[in-house]
């Protein structure tokens, strides 16, 4: 049979989020029926269209003739009997599975017979909605993303009921808008927000612990991973109680204690913090619906560090791989003087050479001058001993991730850095207070972990362990600033901020291709597209290496012993075969060249 092209659609429920798909169903030349029972919330959609086609007018993307099209064709009705002539109906009211039910059912005897019903959901089964559905082959779920005319992707969920045809029609419409679809079975979350919510969740939990404050868990992971929002704060966006909900639905399904909705969430839901359209929710807003955040009682005062910071004039990197060499190269062109020491002479000029490439390619792109590069070379001097270190103010260790290789290396240190100077280790998942004990002074040890490519990253994780000295805390925060990096504090566990949200995220990624509900390539799409991310969760382990996410998952999971922290057994027969990406030539994808 053809495919319906569906020229008339109905969307019920007038919303932010449906107010947003009728947008983009009207720019797209389609008639469009809007339905909202609440005379106001109609109103309201009307208004919010008006504003937002000028606003693209403004910005050149539509023409003034198409504005005023685009506002003809939709109309706002106040009940359901005028989706009598929709070839597709939307459905989009709150996310209660008594309302949707209700609308679905209700739509059975308004809707003509070849129409079709896409429920918005991103939490309820679309399988038990198609099922009280007269026609279930005909309902399936069609799940647009926050601000629907800006956001690509739209996750098509189809159920053991839903006709092929249907869905083939519908993912036509999708193509036909300018947007991604991507077909996913029916399952809560589907993949954006099945990957997305997890992490929330744990972002939110890190925070209820008192690991690290609102602030420096939102700052973590934007610096640390690229995000356009920080997790915390994009939970007052999504809406705390939206957020809770689709969690319950989640761990309803999953039964895993990482879906499990961390309590705070809760507590703010009860308390009628809800986030943005409240006001208040994690942070504080100007007004509800804004989204200017105001300083209340949480908010970190300025320099509200304790202790005395000590001087550090010049500063020992120790190591002279890729990060070594990164962070000589941070250190000099602050202006430090910078003691570079590798195991042997020859390996601490090729530490050296290899910044003078990154520092001439800095000059090549305009970022810094000549006279500016050589000074900062001029900075560094190599080393092949230890010994050369005796007289810094701030020791850096950056060698492999190795514990026993660390706990040598700061022992070595003991013995040869002056009394009073700093020791840092930049470790990304071992335990810091380890290094402090291999040392007679734990109390001048403490965590500096900087992330890859060091000259670009502005994101330093800074780890305390119950033995640092506020003085030594005080020192690296006010060296953070000097070489222009983003300190975050945390306390002394597995993963620290980022990795302890990041690694789970990726592991999900990995379980969710392996029960075979998703191809990498939609997963990758929908957290590009649906989540902002700047790499898809497989491209990004292919990058980082999957023997180094491995080693990194088995650390979270030793340290938290929760069975859903548990490395994928994909994963794990994929560093077993020697399959580790890019640097291998072969991780999850294949990669010429190698």
């Amino acid at each position: 049979m053809d495919r319906p092209t569906f020229p008339t659609v109905a969307v019920v429920g007038l919303g932010t989020m449906g107010t947003g798909i009728a947008e983009v169903l009207a720019c797209s030349g389609r008639e469009v029926i809007g339905i909202d029972t609440d005379e106001n919330a109609a109103r309201r959609a009307v208004a919010a269209l008006e504003a937002s086609t000028a606003r693209a007018v403004e910005r050149g993307r539509i023409t003034e003739r198409e504005r005023r099209d685009a506002l003809a064709r939709f109309r706002a009705f106040g009940d359901l009997q005028a989706a009598a002539e929709a070839d597709l109906v939307v459905e989009v009211v709150p996310e209660d599975y008594g309302l949707k039910h209700r609308v679905i059912t209700a739509l059975d005897g308004i809707v003509k017979p070849s129409a079709v019903i896409a429920t918005g959901t991103n939490a309820l089964s679309v399988t038990r909605l198609a099922a009280d559905s007269a026609r279930p082959e005909r309902v399936l779920g069609m799940h647009f993303f926050n601000p629907a005319p800006a956001m690509r992707l739209v996750e098509i969920v189809s159920s053991v009921l839903t006709s092929p045809e249907a869905v083939a029609a519908v993912t036509d419409l999708v193509h036909d808008l300018g947007k991604e679809p991507v077909a996913v079975g029916d399952r809560p979350g589907f993949v954006a927000d099945g990957l997305l919510f997890g992490y929330l969740n744990q972002a939110a939990a890190m925070y209820e612990s008192r690991y690290a404050t609102r602030e420096d868990i939102d700052a973590a992971m934007r610096l640390g991973c690229g995000l356009p929002m920080g997790p915390l704060a994009l939970l007052d966006l999504i809406g705390v109680d939206t957020a809770r909900t689709v969690l319950e639905a989640m761990y309803a399904e999953s039964r895993d204690r990482l879906h499990a909705p961390a309590p705070i969430l809760g507590q703010l839901s009860a308390a009628g913090l809800t986030g943005r359209k409240a006001g208040r929710g994690f942070y504080t807003y100007e007004a509800p619906g804004s989204s200017a955040v105001v300083p209340d009682d949480l908010t970190p005062r300025a320099g509200g560090t304790s202790g005395t910071p000590r001087e550090v004039r010049s500063v020992g990197v120790a190591g002279s791989g890729t990060m070594a060499s990164g962070i000589a190269e941070v250190f000099a062109k602050a202006g430090y003087d910078v003691v570079l020491a590798a195991r042997s002479e020859e390996k601490a000029e090729k530490a050296r050479a290899r910044i003078a490439s990154s520092l001439e390619r800095s000059v090549r792109k305009g970022r810094m001058t000549e006279e500016a590069r050589d000074a900062a070379l001029a900075r560094i001097t190599p080393a092949g001993s230890l010994s050369a270190l005796a007289d810094v103010d701030l020791a850096v260790e950056a060698v492999a991730e190795d514990l026993e290789v660390k706990k040598g290396l700061f022992a070595a240190l003991d013995g040869m850095c002056k009394p009073g100077a700093v020791l840092a280790t930049t470790t990304s998942s071992l335990p810091v207070v380890a290094c402090a004990r291999a040392t007679s002074r734990p109390q001048d040890v403490i965590g500096m972990h900087f992330f890859n490519p060091a000259p670009a990253m502005k994101l330093v994780e800074v780890v305390r362990t119950v033995l640092t000295s506020d003085d030594v805390h005080a020192t690296v925060r006010e060296v953070c600033g000097r070489i222009r990096k983003h300190p975050v504090d945390c306390g002394d566990r597995a993963g620290f901020i980022v990795n302890a949200l990041l690694f789970p995220y990726l592991n999900n990624a990995v379980k969710m291709v392996q029960e075979h509900y998703a191809s990498m390539d939609d997963v990758d799409t929908a957290m590009k597209l649906g989540g902002g991310y700047p790499m898809g969760p497989f491209e990004l382990l292919d990058v980082v290496g999957l023997d180094v996410s491995l080693a990194i998952e088995r650390v979270l999971h030793r340290e938290f012993r929760e069975p859903g922290l548990a490395p994928a057994p994909l994963l794990e027969h994929l560093v077993a075969a020697g399959c580790l990406g890019r640097k291998t030539g072969r991780g999850f994808r294949e990669y010429a060249g190698r």
